[in-house]
């Protein structure tokens, strides 16, 4: 996250001391990653961030695959996934390799009586029903229908909804999630070509420090295990912080799309990065205004790549009978493209309100028995003429 950002009360120099007002000191922290060479901020808070009072069975979270090796188009039903009370609980895997794991939540209750932190993989939430506040010992951030919420590996959060109607696209990703390098320059601004900037992220507010003992429940996400510690003091200490790593959150209605004259291809939609893997929105746009243009996409052969996409509003231009919350892959290895009268109705119109994020990987997904649950078996054939 390369833009400098801090709240509440910090020194003047770092890894000095810091008087508490109310006796001894505040203890500092580098929240950082890579080592000492990735992004970091520095965290004050008003007790030992490592005080472990006990450590309780763990619960084993690995993804239960079925199909190691997938040369199938699919279409799944997102929205067929069942709610669930708890927000962990109510994650559900659907398309995993060594780099990333995709699913969908339908979490239905706040998470109050405990704390959570993924120690392992960057995470990036995607609302596509409900609002609410994602609430960290960074900071506030509130959110809302169409926001991408993306949380540092490491960060303590918790969400709060605010009614028990939620759907969210998550993704966990084991390499930093980061804003495409093309978009930055070597000062690591967004560049004026960039679909979004600095202005459009949604920053942690409202620092709440709670200068509290006694028994917190902290569960950490490592090594597909969830383990659960009890900490002796609030894990929402912090007093100040400044620095570089932090959650953030950007609106998928703030994406401004890259128009041409003939078709873009899908890195114009690109959104996020990471190894392995892209993230990208497909926005509300003009289409094509070439006199001759074909606005729906070319077939092009997924070669090195599988492609999902999650639907999240509007007429999806390119594919027949989709709806909100449905999924599809197209696997790599064969082509894909429109659907039969797609190309042809897409000739001659001005604009198309679809709302989707892709998500391109460069390695195979592998599926779920969740993923086979809401699959309807007959995409692959829905190109048939």
């Amino acid at each position: 996250m390369p833009i400098y950002h801090k709240l509440g009360n910090i020194p003047p120099k770092r890894h000095t001391t810091f008087p508490n007002p109310k006796g001894g000191y505040y203890y500092e922290q580098l929240f950082g990653t890579e080592g000492f060479s990735g992004m970091a901020s520095l965290l004050y808070h008003v007790h030992r961030p490592t005080m472990i009072r006990e450590i309780r069975q763990g619960k084993d979270l690995t993804p239960k695959v079925v199909v190691d090796k997938n040369m199938t188009p699919r279409r799944m039903a997102g929205f067929a996934v069942a709610p669930k009370s708890d927000f962990l609980e109510s994650r559900t895997y659907l398309m995993v390799n060594h780099d990333v794991h995709i699913g969908v939540a339908a979490p239905q209750n706040s998470m109050t009586d405990y704390f959570y932190k993924n120690g392992e993989a960057d995470e990036m939430l995607f609302i596509h029903k409900g609002t609410g506040k994602l609430k960290t010992f960074l900071g506030t951030i509130p959110f809302e229908y169409g926001d991408y919420l993306i949380i540092p590996r490491g960060m303590i959060y918790q969400i709060h909804f605010d009614t028990p109607d939620n759907r969210l696209l998550f993704v966990e990703s084991f390499s930093p999630i980061y804003t495409p390098k093309r978009y930055r320059n070597h000062f690591g601004q967004m560049e004026e070509h960039s679909p979004y900037c600095e202005r459009d992220y949604k920053l942690p507010q409202n620092l709440e420090t709670h200068d509290e003992k006694g028994d917190f429940v902290l569960k950490i996400r490592k090594q597909n295990q969830l383990h659960e510690l009890v900490y002796a003091s609030h894990p929402f200490d912090v007093v100040g912080w400044d620095g570089y790593n932090y959650p953030y959150g950007f609106s998928i209605h703030n994406f401004e799309p890259i128009t041409g004259r003939i078709h873009q291809p899908p890195p114009v939609h690109q959104t996020f990065e990471a190894h392995n893997y892209v993230i990208c929105s497909f926005c509300p746009r003009l289409y094509d205004y070439h006199p001759q243009a074909v606005p729906a996409p070319y077939n092009h052969s997924n070669i090195d790549s599988d492609e999902v996409l999650y639907y999240v509003d509007g007429d999806f231009m390119s594919r027949n009978d989709i709806k909100a919350g449905h999924f599809t892959l197209h696997p790599g290895g064969i082509p894909h493209g429109p659907h039969p009268g797609a190309m042809e109705r897409s000739i001659g119109k001005k604009e198309t309100h679809e709302l989707a994020v892709m998500i391109d990987t460069f390695k195979p997904l592998k599926l779920t028995q969740e993923a086979l649950g809401i699959d309807d078996g007959v995409y692959f054939q829905s190109w048939l003429e």
